[in-house]
């Protein structure tokens, strides 16, 4: 079980104006002019970097911030650390939340604790009226996603990682390093706690991780600025894919796609939003879209979950249709 560093009794009142007013910078160039009217909640796992990212938001925004602990349950010590939060927050007057699921994860385990904390987190945001969820997610965290996209061969849109911005949730912080993070934690003398899960090889970040800290080729922050480039063409491309649909004769039947000449890139994008149109659940992209595209180009049909992807006659090449598949008849019962 991993144990909480208690800080000593007298505790610095404020962060330093010079890393509050960076946070402040980095929170404006995100949300505007009006960023400081909003409220927000911190998730807060009780780590340096997320210890650090409640200490300054606070020291912003008195009276504006909240915290959230979500606790898996599913190794040993957590809810002590969940424990070492509340305590804290209590101290320093800062409303605090310990979220729990209702049933035990299962699946794949990092993905699926991932999917619950978002929904537990957007849960407890809607119930408390709070404008968005910040996390403490930083450069070194996105150089990992990078490195770990590059060998899925994903495209642009998985090479830029973790975004700054997705619904409600903000990641102010993708331009810092974790050794920022932690030189804020202790400068101001906030207690917290190592997961042990981080250095945990049986995952694969946490070897990655492992693998990163020792090389010197890799510059962060670079990498992060890079990834930001990358959001912002993949939100371009996604653009000019609504404007090239919207243009076609025909733009209101979900079930139409069309090719005239389109680039690989885009001719991609559009055949994944005509099948999200007709099946929302979809998440057709990498290898799998491409088999999909492959077929269609050959005149063959596609199938696609329960959707048919069939050539226009006569137009083959250039016009296809989206058509629910038949359902199979139950067996005969003997």
């Amino acid at each position: 079980m991993s144990a909480p560093m208690l800080p000593p009794q007298k505790q610095k009142p404020a962060v330093e104006s010079d890393v509050a007013g960076r946070l402040a910078g980095d929170l404006a160039a995100l949300l505007g002019v009006g960023w400081h009217r909003l409220h927000y909640g911190v998730a807060v796992s009780g780590g340096p970097d997320s210890m650090a990212l409640l200490w300054m938001m606070v020291s912003l925004l008195p009276g504006q911030v909240w915290a959230a602990t979500v606790d898996h349950g599913l190794r040993k010590g957590s809810d002590d650390e969940a424990r070492m939060v509340a305590a804290f927050c209590a101290r320093e007057h800062i409303p605090h939340s310990t979220l729990r699921p209702p049933t035990p994860i299962r699946g794949s385990l990092q993905a699926a604790a991932r999917t619950e904390r978002y929904r537990l987190l957007e849960q407890w945001r809607e119930a408390h009226a709070l404008d968005h969820i910040v996390t403490a997610h930083h450069a070194d965290d996105q150089l990992e996603t990078i490195v770990m996209r590059l060998n899925r061969a994903s495209g642009v849109g998985g090479l830029a990682a973790i975004r700054a911005t997705n619904g409600a949730v903000l990641r102010p912080l993708l331009g810092w390093r974790r050794r920022e993070l932690v030189d804020v934690a202790l400068d101001n003398d906030l207690p917290f706690i190592d997961d042990p899960s981080n250095s945990d090889d049986r995952f694969d970040r946490a070897r990655l991780r492992h693998a990163l800290r020792s090389q010197t080729a890799l510059d962060p922050v670079a990498a992060a600025k890079s990834a930001a480039w990358l959001a912002e063409a993949d939100e371009a491309l996604d653009w000019t894919v609504d404007r090239l649909i919207a243009d076609w004769p025909d733009a209101s039947d979900i079930a139409v796609i069309r090719d005239e000449a389109y680039p690989p890139e885009l001719f991609r994008r559009i055949v994944a939003h005509r099948l999200r149109a007709n099946a929302p659940q979809l998440a057709l992209r990498g290898a799998a879209l491409d088999g999909v595209i492959a077929a269609m180009r050959a005149g063959r049909r596609a199938m696609v979950g329960a959707l048919l992807i069939d050539a226009d006659r006569g137009l083959a090449g250039t016009i296809w249709r989206i058509s629910a598949a038949p359902r199979r008849k139950a067996p005969k019962k003997a």
